[in-house]
């Protein structure tokens, strides 16, 4: 390998190809900024009225938030505010793709401008979209007093309750790796787990690894040929993005960041650093150990012979477990991260490609009299092998020059085939596949479906609400139409957006997409009745 990347190469896209397969309003991308950051300061307002405010916090003392909270008329105002906001943010990125369709060499600088303005009013919100941040917080508190968050949950915690957290965390043992819990164990240290502070300190965490993919996924682009300002757009500048990596404050956000940069240091030939950053990045999340064997087939070399690509595989999972098993020394965690991947969490999401047609397969089988729920367990089961299946194959198949497109595509199918599947979770291989090219056909307006599904998802599930509050509709319902509505808008009224989203060659395959998007979001409204 060379320090300039001449061996990575790809044919996905080339580096000035176009955003768009229609003829843009070029330059003038401040314009479509503006408007994504009056979006986030929407949801900002919005999420005083509708996020999820922690029972210990002294906002919900606070008179403003009290109006907004428990009057119907605030509660109703926030709620359109956080949800218009958020589809702002969709019309921006979209725009801001269309303004920098050349892809010069400003451009970078004009998506590095929009994710940090847009950015910025998130970073103040109040927890939407997810809570988990919250439960951060017990399981910092678990350290701190000695208990291990790998075998017991928040609920032996002293009024854990009040720390926000969602009550499916009280009994559930953490799934992140040791790194995240002597940060999080930092974070209450600092904070003496006030609610409040911590979701900040969280946030900055969750900060620096959406830094470490501004700074990397550019440079690691420009390795393949791809353009790196687009990348950026897409990977990072995108609204699901902003949305659960700053404003929900996932810590999915750290483990991404050290991911691409390890990858981006595998890929210009200081292999060492790259292991010991995708190891740091397992310590947050383990799920990205399935980026190793790739990290070992760049080490090995492009005429490797499988004697040398198996001790080299070797290499680099030893390096990383002699790494994991010191780290678990402190506060004697252990290997306790390891049942994350080995015993995953049981059930299924609706909306994920396993659930969707496992529901499908129980239905009809349900119909004609066979054991509907036995099939769709053995099709999800087959789905999940089938997944492991390819990433044997890409570890062991193609061409070198390929090998970080490999490993994307490898993560992709893990979580694609998985039963289930957070709207944050294809963030974790977005960025890979975004580096090594995303063509400008059905695979871009396939992210825009993506991304506009799990934002309006997310708009309309996950809301606080106190039951007591009497409202004209329910907040929720409320959502989900002005999202609809503004769905609408994008793709029929727009003069701009709908030339991306159902116009051109693809025309019916986006159609079809969108008639997708809604029916998914209409059977989750009934399934939550």
């Amino acid at each position: 390998m060379t320090a300039g990347g001449s061996h990575l190469r790809t044919s996905e896209s080339q580096p000035g190809a176009p955003a768009t397969t229609s003829a843009p309003a070029k330059g003038r991308a401040y314009v479509a900024t503006i408007e994504g950051f009056v979006g986030s300061l929407m949801m900002f307002v919005g999420s005083i009225g509708t996020g999820w405010i922690a029972n210990g916090s002294p906002m919900i003392r606070q008179p403003v938030v009290i109006a907004l909270r428990t009057e119907g008329w605030g509660v109703t105002v926030s709620t359109v505010l956080l949800t218009v906001g958020a589809m702002l943010l969709i019309r921006s990125w979209l725009r801001l793709g269309q303004r920098l369709a050349d892809w010069g060499h400003r451009s970078l600088r004009s998506v590095v401008i929009a994710v940090s303005a847009w950015s910025v009013p998130l970073l103040f919100c109040v927890p939407v979209f997810s809570r988990d941040v919250y439960a951060y917080t017990g399981q910092g508190r678990l350290v701190q007093e000695g208990q291990n968050p790998y075998e017991v949950g928040i609920s032996t915690l002293n009024n854990w309750f009040a720390l926000g957290a969602d009550p499916a965390w009280a009994e559930n043992r953490t799934p992140y790796g040791p790194y995240f819990l002597w940060l999080a164990r930092g974070v209450v240290g600092l904070t003496g787990a006030q609610p409040d502070a911590s979701v900040l300190l969280f946030r900055l965490l969750a900060g620096a690894g959406v830094l470490l993919c501004v700074i990397y996924v550019p440079k690691l682009a420009e390795l393949h040929g791809i353009n790196g300002a687009r990348a950026l757009w897409i990977s990072v500048a995108n609204p699901l993005f902003l949305i659960s990596f700053i404003a929900s404050a996932h810590n999915d956000a750290l483990m991404v960041g050290l991911a691409v940069a390890g990858v981006y240091f595998a890929a210009t030939r200081h292999y060492f650093a790259g292991i010991l950053l995708v190891t740091a990045s397992i310590g947050i999340k383990p799920i990205t150990v399935l980026l190793l064997p790739f990290i070992g087939v760049m080490w090995a070399g492009p005429s490797a012979s499988w004697l040398r690509r198996f001790l080299i595989w070797g290499a680099t999972a030893g390096i990383s477990l002699a790494v994991l098993v010191i780290s678990g020394i402190p506060y004697n965690l252990g290997l306790g991260w390891t049942w994350a991947i080995m015993d995953p969490t049981p059930g299924y999401t609706g909306y994920s490609p396993s659930g969707f047609l496992g529901q499908q397969v129980e239905m009809l089988a349900n119909a004609i009299g066979l054991p509907g729920g036995t099939l769709a367990t053995w099709l999800r089961t087959g789905m999940k092998w089938t997944a492991i299946g390819l990433v044997l194959l890409l570890m062991f198949r193609g061409d070198y020059p390929r090998a970080v497109r490999r490993m994307a595509l490898a993560f992709t199918a893990v979580v694609m085939l998985s039963p289930i599947i957070q709207p944050w979770y294809i963030l974790w291989f977005l960025p890979f596949l975004a580096v090594t090219g995303i063509r400008d056909d059905w695979q871009i307006r396939s992210l825009y479906v993506a991304v506009t599904f799990f934002v309006v998802f997310g708009a309309q599930d996950q809301l606080s609400v106190w039951g007591f509050v009497e409202l004209p509709i329910p907040a929720s319902s409320l959502a989900f139409v002005t999202a609809l509505a503004f769905t609408f808008y994008l793709l029929f009224l727009d003069v701009h957006t709908r030339k991306l989203l159902i116009e051109g060659r693809p025309t019916d395959l986006a159609r079809r997409g969108w008639q997708w998007v809604a029916e998914r979001l209409a059977a989750r409204r009934a399934e939550s009745r």
